[in-house]
């Protein structure tokens, strides 16, 4: 545990320390686009903090690769893989967060991202059935591997629509990724040292280390450099923890009573939690397709109708927005692991559902507020009238006394 601290705290660390050198680097590059009808924000902000990002996370990884117990667990092709597909699609979002690229190209190079993890032996080999194992073959595990890259880059992208909400949704996602792993290893016997929980602690950590700048109010954004490195990143996690657990295996040791496994969900979640994560913001994107479709217009074309303009809409502010959709992205995401490590569905069950609750009228409390101001208004107004007719009245029988 100590060399995954380590790596988190260089992570953030390196993270935090170069996004002041690339903001202002942004600055002179020309990467601060003026304010368009759709942002929350009202002055121009620069860009290309996705830089930042990548630059934490290639150092975290490569100094872990010299720590006595995580170096073991390093395998040349996955590493360099990440490296080779992050500096890929960082180099996308440069271009693009500095002159606009359009989205065939954008889904072109994300695309040809998927494929260098893919083709270095990053890829699903087999799906986790109830009971049993689907292999998918080379080809059929390569294309599902690239379309869930692609599609949580683009969910992630989604998110990244006010201050630090993509950062923050991220590192809840690796946050529970590493906790889902690390006590799913020990309750299984399997090595407590492993990739996937390295990536995901490292990924949480320069979520976090550029949240610290990117929190309401931003002083930099990450743009499309740093929204898509993150979703290939927790996808790259997703796949390697789906291989490290076998279902047959887990079915089994479950039948013995073994904490986690049973109920089955140790072996579905790698292939879940990411979805569970960004159900929002990847319902937000199949809304939004749709909703653009039913318009006639492109499923690309900007809107400002998102979840987090609704509820900045519905009197929530910018921060708050904010949270509000980092505690539901908490409460699926540990909810979820939860189920999964704890042999205690019912207190679970219920705490989520209390939790969900409070959310709910954490919600709905602008509006609830909003209704009682009318009706003290109203209140007032009558009471206002009904002092007037009072006053009138005493007026006219003074006057017919006199």
């Amino acid at each position: 545990m100590r060399e995954y601290a380590l790596t988190f705290v260089i992570a953030v660390a390196v993270t935090y320390l170069l996004t002041p050198f690339v903001r202002r680097a942004a600055i002179t590059f020309g990467a601060v686009p003026p304010v368009r009808d759709r942002d929350v924000h009202s002055e121009p902000i620069p860009r290309l903090g996705g830089i930042a990002i990548y630059g934490g996370f290639a150092a975290a990884l490569l100094i872990s690769a010299k720590l006595p117990h995580l170096q073991e667990v390093f395998v040349y092709n996955t590493w360099m893989a990440l490296l080779l597909a992050g500096g890929l699609i960082t180099v996308i979002g440069i271009v693009d967060d500095r002159w606009g690229m359009g989205p065939i190209p954008k889904l072109a190079g994300q695309v040809a991202a998927a494929g260098i993890l893919v083709s270095m032996g990053v890829q699903l080999l087999w799906l986790p059935l109830p009971g049993t194992t689907l292999s998918l073959g080379p080809w059929l595990g390569a294309v599902i591997s690239v379309l869930l890259i692609v599609v949580t880059i683009n969910a992630v992208n989604f998110a990244d629509g006010l201050d630090g909400l993509a950062a923050g949704i991220v590192a809840i996602s690796a946050f529970a990724f590493f906790a889902y792993y690390y006590v799913a290893a020990v309750d299984q016997g399997f090595e407590r040292q492993s990739y996937p929980a390295m990536i995901a602690i490292i990924l949480a950590g320069v979520c976090i280390g550029f949240l610290l700048h990117n929190f309401n109010p931003a002083r930099v954004f990450m743009g499309d450099t740093g929204s898509m490195l993150l979703g290939l990143l927790l996808t790259s996690i997703t796949i390697t923890v789906t291989g490290q657990f076998d279902a047959n295996t887990a079915a089994n040791s479950g039948q013995d009573g073994a904490v986690g496994v049973h109920h089955g969900l140790v072996v579905f979640l790698p292939v879940l939690l990411p979805l569970l994560v960004i159900a929002l913001p990847l319902a937000d994107l199949v809304l939004a397709v749709v909703r653009r479709t039913l318009a006639g217009k492109s499923p690309f074309a900007p809107d400002k109708k998102h979840l987090h303009h609704r509820l900045l809409e519905l009197g929530h502010s910018h921060a708050r927005a904010v949270l509000l959709m980092y505690l539901w992205a908490a409460i699926i995401a540990f909810a979820s692991v939860s189920l999964a490590v704890f042999d205690q569905p019912v207190m679970i069950l219920t705490v989520t559902t209390l939790v969900a609750l409070c959310a709910v009228g954490l919600i709905t409390l602008p509006r609830l507020r909003r209704r009682r101001r009318r009706q003290q208004k109203r209140s007032s107004t009558k009471d206002h009238i009904s002092v007037a007719k009072e006053r009138s009245r005493s007026a006219s029988e003074t006057m017919n006394d006199a």
